[in-house]
Order: structure tokens, then C-alpha cells, then sequence
């Protein structure tokens, strides 16, 4: 599906940073937008519905699969996470660049949908850094931290799928190099030539 709009999809392991830095760099550029997932599991701390996520029950999520609703769905520490298709389309279409913050299995579906979307995984410095951070949240019981560590190991080792890696070790170091990715992507041949059609087809480019 060719759209005017640029597709990034950002995926790391809980705690690496991945929701602080779109976070950061949704303030910092007003031509991106964020595409609010779907997931059956509660909200944390101060999440709002319909901000961080639409938080819905399991048998409205399994309804929406049914119906076709999402370009991608998974089942993630034990809940299901989807992303609606209409959402995304529709935003593409009006040229408009959409992130995603989003699991390594569903960017990798997302990829064969789009496949200029442009995957960005997010890394963190160290094993022992990532479990000081899961536990400094304070959001999860012990158990529910060591599966976090224990799925992390494995959701890591999938980066290699990924068109850009950023170590999270300074957050803002990291924030200027995802800053770079997304600008760079749309500077490219392929990019702009979607974005700017009628100047390429002036100059004989499309």
C-alpha cells in the first residue's frame, strides 16, 4: 500500500524506554502522530483510555479480530494488543506520519502490510540496567518482573529484524537519534516521492 504518510513502528522490551522517548519526540515534532493500540490489559498509573491505549475487555478484542479490524494483533505477558487498521490507513492516506509503539511480533506483520515502514528497536545499555528500571516503576509485583526479564531475553534477540537499533543508555542521546531516523526517512528518494508527487512528476522523477 503506497501512502503519502511515513509508517514508523518503535518496539523494545518493558523498560528499555520505548513510551518515554515517543512520548518525547511526539512533543518535539508536530507533523507525527501517535496510533493508539488496543489491549485487554488494565491500565497503569495515570493511563487514560483512549490516550496510551482503548483499554477493552477480551471478548470485544476477540470481536474486533473477527471483524477484520487490525493490521496486527498479538498476545503479549499475557494480554492481547492490536492495531486498528482504519486508524492508520486513513492517516497515511492524508500524508500525515504515524508512529507506533508497538511489540517486535506485530512490527514484523506490520512490515509485510507496509513494507516501507521503517522498524526502530529500542535497546537498553545492559541486563542489569533494564531490571533496576522494571523495578523502579514500581508497577509490577516481583513475579510479574521476573517474566518481563525472562521474555525481554528472548524479545531482544529479534532486533536484528529491525531497520534501526538506538541504545536507550542517555535518554537524551537516544531522543537526538530517533529524532535522525525519523528525519532521515523522510528525506529519502522513496519517501519524498510519495510525499511530493506532483514536484517529482514536474521534473520527470515519478
Amino acid at each position: 500500500m503506497e501512502t503519502p504518510g511515513n509508517l514508523f513502528c518503535v518496539a523494545a522490551p518493558s523498560g528499555a524506554g520505548k513510551s518515554s522517548l515517543v512520548k518525547a519526540l511526539l512533543e518535539l515534532d508536530s507533523h507525527l502522530a501517535v496510533s493508539v493500540s488496543h489491549t485487554t490489559r488494565p491500565p497503569r498509573g495515570q493511563e487514560v483510555h483512549g490516550r496510551e491505549y482503548w483499554f477493552v475487555d477480551e471478548p470485544e478484542f476477540r470481536g474486533m479480530v473477527g471483524r477484520g479490524e487490525f493490521f496486527e494483533w498479538a498476545q503479549v505477558h499475557g494480554h492481547l494488543y492490536g492495531t486498528s487498521r482504519k486508524a492508520i490507513e486513513e492517516r497515511l492516506l492524508r500524508g500525515e506520519d504515524v508512529v507506533l509503539e508497538i511489540d517486535w511480533q506485530g512490527a514484523l506483520q506490520i512490515k509485510q502490510l507496509f513494507p516501507h515502514a521503517v522498524l526502530i528497536f529500542i535497546l537498553p545499555p545492559s541486563w542489569q540496567e533494564l531490571e533496576q528500571r522494571l523495578r523502579r516503576r514500581g508497577e509490577d509485583q516481583p513475579e510479574v518482573i521476573e517474566k518481563r526479564l525472562e521474555n525481554a531475553r528472548a524479545e531482544v534477540a529479534q532486533a536484528r529484524h529491525f531497520d534501526f537499533v538506538i541504545v536507550n543508555a542517555l535518554f537524551e542521546t537516544a531522543l537526538f537519534d530517533l529524532k535522525a531516523v525519523v528525519h532521515s526517512q523522510r528525506l529519502k528518494f522513496a519517501a519524498q516521492r510519495r510525499a511530493r508527487s506532483q514536484v517529482f512528476t514536474a521534473l520527470g522523477l515519478a
